[in-house]
């Protein structure tokens, strides 16, 4: 049998057995098959996008969004509010973020143990898993920082707020800048270039382009996957079967739950979608008196957690702050400008500091998350409302990131808000933001780090899938990403997902052993 199958291509049906059946090939699946092939299973890998590796990454802003990202990195929720940016590619998400991989915050953990009633995922407990990840995928910290990260530092410094380097996944860096376009060089050590062809020196096979419908199952078990092309290349329809022991689905937030709910899978308490959060993005943006060359460079290696946790873990919502790399098409999305005015943020472009915050949600009652749901043809729809207890954490964000580029030596700092001009001082910029009506469409937000709508725990009546990932309904399935966490994380998920399905994995090995 062939190692990589593209089913775009097939004539006829096409029927497969293995031990393990994994939809997804990003962070939890890649991770997953690697370990489970090494263990000595047959693994079949379930990819809906294309298989494109560093010669077909040309950092073409526009192509490449539409290639490499579902909805071309602009799904939106169902009130169009915002979007949600997700990798849809051999390599999942780990091909087209900015590397960045920042532990799990012990807040969180133990916001899991002592809240939600969560063993197993203390501090202590995940840092073997940390470790394996760092010596798998070359995680150190990144000292190289470019001048739109430098600046970040900077004002940090000055008002004598907590900030610190980002550790990276990634060798032989060439500070490129375009991470979000796929590494072209393979210095990123993505699931691409990584585990999947680790595994696939193994006992297993790889289907791209083709997508999960749903699993077949009577009973407490799964029979099959039901899958199809995601893209047909010829003038066949044929049916893909793909039967296993187990099932793992590693598809993500929103897709993930979007699988159960399509398999009509056992959920008594109908909680499979429930308590999917967004960690929401807001942005700032800052003419500097000099250059900044935003789009070259490693694009985010500092991080300040100074307000992550400053109200407590309940609180208000908390959120990190950190540098963008500012890609032009990514810039010129963050303000809807035409005219002269237009024309004048263009012509500041290459002297344009930006700043992102990523608010935590899922800790306080106001904050229980969205809803993924299927429309009439089984596609996912997120249900997120921007509730006061989010618009307060984009408005106070706001302020935070305007002070800090203020204090880093700004000309002028407008929020990605068009219902107001660029500022020229902190006292402006602060009396302007506290007034501001926050509102989509004039509010740009997004989401890049989706998590939750599988989530995990003891008790059916609140979880999906237990501790170790398996669903709590039928006896030969579990979920193994960022849709099985209980809340969000308040940092880039990335590496969580690295070390849990590393955890998670070798356990589910070790048990159908």
């Amino acid at each position: 049998m062939d190692k990589l199958i593209n089913v775009s291509y097939l004539e006829k049906d096409l029927d497969l057995e293995a031990d393990f059946v994994i939809v997804g090939s990003g962070a939890g699946g890649g991770t997953s098959a690697e370990i489970l092939s090494k263990a000595g299973y047959k693994v079949i890998i379930v990819e809906e996008g294309n298989y494109e590796t560093s010669k077909d990454f040309d950092l073409k802003e526009l192509s490449t969004f539409n290639r490499l990202y579902f909805e071309g990195a602009t799904r939106p929720t169902k009130d169009k509010a915002f979007t949600v940016v997700q990798g849809r590619t051999v390599g999942g998400s780990t091909v087209v973020n900015w590397t960045t991989c920042i532990k799990t915050p012990k807040e969180t953990l133990e916001y899991w143990e002592n809240d939600l009633g969560i063993r197993g995922y203390s501090s202590d407990e995940l840092e073997p898993w940390f470790q394996i990840a760092s010596n798998r995928l070359s995680i150190e910290t990144w000292e190289a920082h470019n001048h739109n990260n430098n600046l970040l530092s900077l004002g940090a410094k000055k008002l004598g707020w907590r900030y610190s380097s980002i550790p990276r996944n990634v060798k032989n860096c060439r500070m490129l800048g375009y991470c979000g376009l796929g590494c072209p060089v393979d210095a990123k050590q993505s699931q691409l270039v990584t585990t999947i062809p680790s595994a696939l020196k193994e006992k297993t096979t790889l289907l791209y382009n083709t997508k999960a419908l749903r699993y077949e199952w009577s009973e407490n078990q799964i029979d099959h996957l039901v899958c199809e092309p995601a893209v047909y290349k010829t003038d066949n329809k044929p049916k893909i079967r793909l039967f296993a022991k187990h099932f793992i689905t590693s598809a993500g937030a929103i897709n993930s739950p979007a699988l159960l709910l399509r398999s009509k899978l056992p959920d008594p308490y109908q909680l499979i979608g429930k308590r999917t959060f967004v960690q929401l993005h807001n942005y700032s943006v800052a003419e500097m008196p000099s250059s900044v060359f935003g789009f070259f460079g490693a694009p985010q290696s500092v991080a300040s957690d100074e307000f992550l946790w400053k109200d407590g873990v309940t609180g208000r919502a908390g959120y990190n702050i950190e540098a963008v790399g500012a890609q032009p098409i990514v810039l010129m999305n963050l303000r809807k400008l035409v005219g002269e005015e237009f024309e004048s943020y263009v012509k500041s472009y290459p002297n344009l500091h930006v700043l992102v915050s990523q608010i935590r949600d899922g800790f306080n009652d106001d904050s229980p998350g969205g809803t993924v749901s299927l429309n009439d043809v089984g596609y996912p729809i997120l249900d997120y409302p921007l509730n006061n207890y989010m618009i307060d954490g984009i408005r106070r964000s706001y302020l935070s990131m305007a002070e800090c580029q203020f204090a880093a030596g700004a000309k002028t700092v407008v929020p990605a808000n068009n219902a107001v001009s660029p500022f020229s001082s902190w006292s402006e910029a602060k009396k302007g933001i506290e007034s501001m009506t926050i509102q989509s469409p004039n509010t740009v937000v997004n989401s890049t780090h989706p998590l939750g709508g599988n989530p995990m725990g003891k008790d059916p009546k609140t979880s999906v899938v237990d501790t170790f990932g398996k669903f709590h309904h039928l006896k030969n399935l579990s979920v193994i990403d960022g849709s099985i966490f209980p809340t969000s994380l308040g940092v880039n998920p990335s590496f969580t997902i690295y070390a849990i399905a590393s955890k998670l994995a070798t356990h589910l090995g070790k048990e159908l052993n």
